[in-house]
């Protein structure tokens, strides 16, 4: 009897556990493999990070997951190389071998080489760096108590770097907090002067978005007091000031890193495979340059196509069409029919700026406000994976919207490692 033909999925991001998910109970041999033993739900990041949500509520345990599944695998592996002569992924606990191999391992923070920069500020692309600054904002309140007068508005001003969603829903976040948690939590402390700066590089926010969409974002930071700049650039961060293209200072202890994303590099691809912003260069069926049997899906992957001749965007939406493509095509492959090439449909973009304050774009329109944010409430429980998850979200922000409040602010610091025998 012929073996299963084994596909390994390398990460368990919206890509990779699509695909998976996909590919279960079908006759294929899947390995999922991932630095972590979870998925992690991106979009909810900025609310783990502002103590409105547990890390737990976003994060999905992939053995749980794949519990009842007969044909998928999970391997918990720092990912090395690739052989592609040999079919082999090599990785920190083994190497495996492939008839085919699908890249879903995503992007990481780009710094755009500064070194400075990447030392001092805060990334926020994973549940760990989402709860490392969760306590650095959190044990910032308590140091304003303590500080000196000089030291105080260094401490006060929080800069965010990066005017796409993430940037502008943390900056909302941040505003509802100073709004409406501050002067409770802090009665002897006057937090007037905390200021949240939104730093832009373009001429707006938003700037996928709608202009709609863009100029009323722009108005609910403004109405939430945050101080934006756009066509401002950070050229250097020493841990005490930002330093701005036009020359302007600003002193700040906490500048939060949101301006973009690079691909993480992989030894055994082709330099003449990638492209601008280290993506991976694929074709309409999501096939590698020059690797027969490797696929890139998700932010790694680069393709160009008559609608997006500069590729698609790094979205969640285009990795889970990605995805569900790649999943069709390889069922085709075990029927022998012909395959299909990649066509992505918009179905829009959508961004929360607070409470009752959000956008949304569709493929035809756009509306703002209060029913656009029930809307982007709504799409982001549905994706949520399970009943248990959805129900803890749901509660949480249903609390927060009647008290203004959540009960999540909590310290916990990571202990320090103890000495090995």
């Amino acid at each position: 009897m012929k073996s299963k033909e084994r596909i390994i999925i390398v990460g368990s991001g919206f890509a990779g556990l699509r695909l998976a998910q996909e590919l279960e109970n079908t006759n294929y041999d899947v390995l999922l493999i991932d630095k972590n033993n979870y998925h992690q739900f991106q979009p909810l990041l900025y609310q783990v990070a502002t103590a409105r949500l547990e890390p737990a509520s976003i994060s999905f345990p992939l053995r749980k997951v794949f519990q009842h599944s007969k044909n998928i695998r999970i391997r918990i592996a720092e990912v090395l190389s690739i052989d592609s002569q040999n079919k082999t992924l090599k990785t920190s606990i083994a190497d495996f071998k492939y008839d085919y191999l699908v890249l879903a391992y995503g992007c990481t923070t780009n710094y755009f080489g500064n070194a400075q920069i990447e030392k001092f500020t805060f990334p926020m692309k994973s549940v760990p760096e989402a709860i490392q600054l969760r306590n650095r904002i959190l044990q910032t309140f308590e140091d304003t108590l303590v500080a000196q007068p000089e030291d105080l508005q260094a401490l006060m001003n929080f800069v965010i770097v990066g005017g796409g969603p993430t940037g502008v829903e943390l900056a909302g976040a941040l505003a509802e907090m100073k709004k409406n948690i501050l002067p409770k939590d802090y009665p002897d402390k006057d937090f007037q002067k905390l200021t949240i700066y939104l730093i832009e590089g373009s001429t707006t926010v938003l700037k996928p978005m709608s202009i709609d969409s863009q100029k009323k974002a722009l108005l609910y930071l403004l109405e939430l007091d945050v101080v934006v700049k756009t066509n401002a650039v950070v050229t250097n961060y020493d841990g005490n000031t930002v330093l701005l293209n036009d020359g302007e200072i600003i002193a700040s202890k906490n500048v939060i890193w949101a301006a973009g994303i690079t691909g993480n590099n992989l030894d055994g691809i082709p330099k003449e495979a990638v492209t601008r912003g280290n993506r991976i260069i694929v074709n309409r069926k999501c096939e590698v340059e020059n690797l027969k049997g490797v696929y890139a899906v998700g932010d790694i992957a680069y393709m160009e196509t008559p609608k997006y001749p500069k590729a698609h965007p790094q979205v969640a939406s285009v990795a889970i069409e990605h995805s569900k493509f790649i999943a069709d095509n390889f069922k085709l492959k075990l029927e022998k029919k012909l395959q299909t090439d990649f066509e992505y449909h918009d179905k829009g973009a959508m961004a929360t700026i607070g409470k009752r304050k959000a956008v949304v774009d569709l493929p035809k329109f756009s509306f703002q406000g209060r029913l656009a944010w029930f809307v982007w409430m709504f799409i982001h429980l549905i994706m949520i994976l399970n009943l248990k998850n959805k129900l803890s979200i749901f509660i949480n922000w249903v609390f927060s919207y009647f008290s203004n409040d959540s009960t999540l602010r909590v310290l916990i610091k990571p202990l320090p490692e103890k000495n090995k025998v």
